[in-house]
Formats: structure tokens, sequence, C-alpha cells
């Protein structure tokens, strides 16, 4: 049985206006970086490029319509596919330092300097796992080969998925905590913590709605009814990555958590009596 690349004719135009549009979003994080000292978003950033240089490996795919190469082919696919593991990764750090920030590791389900830890070890992990998969199907000669890389994919997935499902219990926790007990926070009046709770609640939800379709697309396979219809891809991942750069773009991180801030006077005490390090 022949592999076949792609089950449709992708669209070299759709390619060109998502890499135009992740690249002006991922300079702008570029900026914001560089000039709030943000060092912590790198992550963010190092997604934006993956998802900028995924589309215009695409765009070189659909562009060699119909003799497909298998090097782009794979490219794009695997950049695509791992870029938001940077973006979850940038989010698990905001509501670290969220929590430092206000002082509030007490009532958090998981402590501060263990968060970020435990679940950037989890989308490690899942970045891992899917990237030994799509190297095994970007090598693959066989259909078991390629099915066993789609396999891999999968539980790469999975536990994206799960890390991230518990990360949106932990936020969603501390959240309820923090409204029923504001006294934990030293400088609450000052910080619109609860805006950016809403902005990674928003993120959280592309990302984990992301996750679920590319879960639902490998399982059905290269033959399945989302593999064999580009326009998916574009509303369910291009789309929703997309509106979770352009989110970030708008609401920086640095307006609540950065150096300048600390700088500026506004230095937080944590429970252990050292300053919070962002």
């Amino acid at each position: 049985m022949t592999y076949v690349l792609y089950n449709y004719t992708p669209s070299a135009a759709a390619a060109i206006i998502f890499t135009i549009a992740f690249a002006i979003s991922t300079a702008l994080h570029f900026w914001q970086i560089f000039t709030k000292k943000t060092w912590y978003f790198i992550p963010f950033v190092i997604g934006g490029c993956f998802e900028v240089l995924g589309y215009i490996m695409r765009y070189m795919s659909a562009k060699q319509s119909p003799n497909y190469s298998t090097g782009t082919y794979a490219g794009q696919n695997l950049l695509l596919l791992l870029a938001p593991s940077f973006f979850a990764a940038s989010v698990y750090m905001i509501l670290g330092r969220i929590i430092r920030l206000l002082n509030a590791g007490s009532i958090s389900l998981v402590r501060p300097n263990w968060l970020t830890k435990i679940f950037v070890t989890g989308d490690v992990l899942s970045f891992f796992i899917q990237s030994g998969g799509g190297g095994m199907m970007a090598t693959a000669s066989t259909t078991s080969a390629v099915n066993m890389g789609e396999k891999m994919i999968i539980g790469g997935l999975f536990v994206q998925v799960l890390s991230f499902g518990f990360f949106i219990i932990v936020s969603f926790v501390f959240h309820r905590r923090m409204l029923a007990s504001p006294s934990h926070a030293v400088v609450k009046t000052e910080i619109p913590w609860t805006k950016y709770m809403m902005v990674l609640y928003a993120a959280s939800l592309m990302i984990m709605v992301r996750s679920i379709y590319r879960v639902a697309e490998y399982i059905q396979g290269t033959t399945g009814f989302l593999q064999s219809h580009e326009v998916f891809i574009y509303i369910f991942d291009a789309t929703l990555m997309l509106g979770c750069c352009i989110l970030f773009n708008l609401f920086h991180p640095s307006k609540i958590i950065s150096k300048d801030r600390l700088k500026g006077g506004d230095e937080v005490l944590l429970g252990d009596s050292s300053y919070a390090r962002v």
C-alpha cells in the first residue's frame, strides 16, 4: 500500500496568509520581550517561530503539487504539531508568576515552585513523544511504520491533553480560592490579576480545543475525514493558535509581571521572605 502524503490539494494561498500573520505576531512578541525584559516568555516566541517556519514549509509543499517532497511534508507537519507545546509552557509560567506575585502559594493546589516544573515536564514528555512519532512517519516506508508513528503522536497528544486539563483545574481552583480569600494578596488592588486569569483561560481553551482536534485527527488516521479535508487544520489549529498569539500581543504578561515593574518599586514579598523572580 502506497502512503499518500495529502488526501487533498493543499492551498498555497492559505499557507502564505498564515505565514504572514504568524510572522507579524511573532515579530511583535520579539519586540515586547526585549523592550519589557520578559525573558521567561521566550518559549512562546519559539512556538511562534515554529508556526512561521511550518507554514512556510506548507506553502513550499503546496507549490510542489502533485509531486510532493516527503521532507517538506514531514517538516511542516512536525513544526505545526509541536508549536503549541511552547505556547503551553509559557502559559504555565505565567500562572506560577501570578501566584508568586500575589503571595498566594499557600492556596494553590500545586506550590508555585513546583507548578512550572511539573507541567513543563509533562509538556517536554509530550514534545519528545510527538517528535519521535513524527520522525517515524517521515522515514516510514511501510504502512505499519506509519501506523506506529501515528500511535506515538496520539500518545504524546494524550499526555498534552491530560497535563493541560490538570493545569486548567489548578488554575480554576486557585482563582476561586483567591476570590474567596483576597487577603493573601499583598498588592491585590494594583495588579489586574483577575483580567489575566481570564486571558489564561482563553489561551488554555484554544490550546485544549486544538489538542483535542489533533487527537481526533490522528485517531481517524490518514484516510479519516479530518485529514482528508484541509479546512479543519486551518479552523482548529491555525486560527486557534494565531488567536493565542494575538491574545498575548494584546494582553502581554509584562503589564503585570516584568523586571521593570519590580525596579519601579512593586516588590512582592513571598512566604519564604524572598522576592518574586521574574
